[in-house]
This record gives C-alpha cells, structure tokens and sequence, in this order.
C-alpha cells in the first residue's frame, strides 16, 4: 500500500507524529479497518485497531486514478470516543 502523510510543516515530520502515532500502525489499522465511514471533501474515516492492541482513528484520502493512500492525521481513541466505538461494535454484535 502506497501511503504518504501530512507534514507538520513546523516540524519537517508526518502530522501523526505529534499524536504519537507511527506509520506502521497506520498500516495496520489500513490493512484491517473494523469501521469504514465516508467524510466531506472526498477523504474516509477508518478505526481499527494495531498489533499492539491500540484502537485508532485514521482519516486519509485516496487518489483512485494514481492510488496513493494521503494519511490526513491519526490517532489514537480514548475516553468517551472509545466508549462511543465499543458500544456501536457491541450494537453491531462484534
């Protein structure tokens, strides 16, 4: 999978570096997304969860003609957004 990331133009770095989130676990949560939902200007909301057991949210847009993934931001989901997320995947009997 072809993926690029927003750079913090401060920093020189990819964004979801300052959300203490690596490129592998992008990859992980790209590579198994358990929830998929279509946001504005063309981009997609993906969580899914890491090898090393963190649940995160990445959202991306994808170039269909060229199909390189652009990784917007991702981090990882806590508090009341984790809850949100488990009872929607209990709801959903998973």
């Amino acid at each position: 999978m072809n993926l690029r990331f927003n750079v913090n133009p401060e920093t020189g770095q990819p964004h979801i570096y300052d959300h203490g989130v690596e490129e592998y676990e992008v990859q992980d949560v790209l590579d198994d997304p358990i929830e998929t939902t279509d946001s504005r200007d063309n981009s997609r909301v993906v969580i899914g969860q890491t090898r090393s057991g963190r649940y995160l949210l990445v959202a991306y847009r994808q170039n269909r003609a060229t199909n390189p993934i652009f990784v917007i931001t991702a981090y990882q989901l806590r508090g009341n957004d984790l809850a949100r997320f488990r009872r929607r995947q209990r709801r959903r009997g998973r």
